[in-house]
């Protein structure tokens, strides 16, 4: 072959290298996506939010009156028997005096015995007039039944002797509210808290209305209680329920009787549970971000074995997921694989290496799984998190698993 043939069959061999590398270089690579097939499987549709345990019937027992209880020898966890004494209170401690308050008392005490002297010496002056009346009376009735005087005298004896007796009572009982009084300004002095000795006598015992353990006891050492106020709960542990609060709108797809499961409670598989009760009243609750949300207090029985959680005890916290729909057989896709397109939803399909739009027919839907009603099958692959770069047509390559 002739020299200028070879370099002319060279350089179009370059010519066309040089080309087809330029035409390559510029043209779109396929788009790197996590992909993942559509399957059947079973599915379900949950509420979820945490709850606490607590004692199905827990008692609360409170002072009867107001008094000085007595320390609380019981501990949490201790038996109490139905009628057991629980707490004893004994009567309210007299105040401490402060100097003005005792001068006053002293000063009264004072008083009050000096009216005593004078109530007394009053007694004696009275049975003296009594008995020197009497003394008349009887002359007076001698002299007449003599004839010596009328019947007007006797008649003015007889009256002096009821009048002087009357004095002689009336003195005799104002000695004795004289010393009433006198008692009761030495009461003031001696039964203050700083001298006088308590009565601890009269104690008010405090029992226990059925048999349980103590689950809390709110006054553990002596001192001043208001009647009514709590002093130790009751309760049997073995009883248990749990209190979920949730949101009322998630409340009304909750039904009397459906299921619910107890997780992270710390033990190693999950509870099994009813729903007993769907309070009908909301309350307001403002959550850890400042926003107020309507809730609904939902309470549940644990229907496992007591052996599985007899460790739980009342106040732990649980984490209830509440059955709302549940299904066998279903064909599911990861919910971030659709998006909105119009009113209904869609999804990219891997299709000869490229990405399809495919309209798709949502049914129930988990928040990290979605029903599939129409639009995929179990042999369609779609895109599971697909980004902005990916569109109808775009070229795509699934991403390997260790990528």
């Amino acid at each position: 072959m002739r020299p200028h043939i070879r370099r002319r069959i060279l350089v179009i061999v370059v010519s066309v290298a040089v080309v087809l590398a330029v035409v390559y270089g510029f043209m779109p690579k396929p788009v790197q996506v996590d992909a993942i097939a559509a399957k059947k499987g079973p599915m379900r549709v949950t509420v979820d939010e945490e709850g606490k345990t607590r004692v199905r019937d827990r008692f609360v027992i409170s002072a009867p009156v107001a008094g000085y209880l007595r320390r609380v020898e019981l501990d949490v966890g201790d038996s109490a028997a139905k009628g057991q004494v629980v707490a004893e209170l004994e009567p309210l401690r007299s105040t401490v005096l402060d100097p003005r308050s005792r001068a006053e008392a002293l000063a009264a005490l004072s008083a009050s015995q000096a009216a005593l002297n004078a109530a007394k010496e009053n007694a004696r002056s009275a049975a003296a007039s009594e008995d020197y009346a009497q003394k008349n009376l009887e002359r007076q009735k001698k002299l007449y039944d003599s004839g010596y005087v009328a019947k007007d005298s006797l008649d003015q004896a007889d009256a002096d002797a009821k009048r002087t007796e009357a004095n002689r009572l009336a003195a005799d009982a104002r000695v004795r509210s004289a010393r009433a009084d006198v008692e009761r300004a030495q009461s003031t002095l001696g039964h203050s808290a700083a001298e006088g000795a308590v009565d601890r006598s009269r104690i008010v015992p405090v029992r226990a209305p059925v048999d349980g353990s103590v689950l809390k006891v709110h006054h553990e050492s002596e001192g001043v209680v208001d009647a009514g106020e709590p002093v130790i709960d009751i309760g049997d542990p073995r009883k248990l329920e749990v209190k979920v609060e949730v949101l009322s709108a998630d409340a009304v797809a909750i039904r009397p009787g459906s299921t619910v499961y107890f997780e992270r409670w710390g033990g190693e598989a999950p509870l099994a549970g009813t729903v007993r009760t769907v309070e009908p009243e909301a309350f307001t609750k403002v959550s850890s971000l400042g926003v107020e949300e309507q809730r609904v207090l939902v309470i549940a029985d644990i229907t496992s074995l007591p052996e599985e959680w007899k460790r739980l005890g009342d106040g732990y916290r649980v984490e209830a997921s509440f059955i709302i729909w549940e299904g066998k057989d279903v064909l599911q896709v990861p919910a971030s694989s659709l998006f909105r397109k119009g009113e209904g939803w869609a999804g990219f399909v891997i299709d000869g290496g490229r990405a399809r739009t495919r309209s798709i027919k949502v049914g129930h839907r988990n928040g990290l799984i979605a029903e599939i009603m129409e639009g995929l099958s179990e042999k369609d692959t779609v895109i599971s998190h697909p980004d902005d770069r990916v569109s109808d047509g775009v070229r795509v390559r699934q991403r390997s698993a260790g990528k």
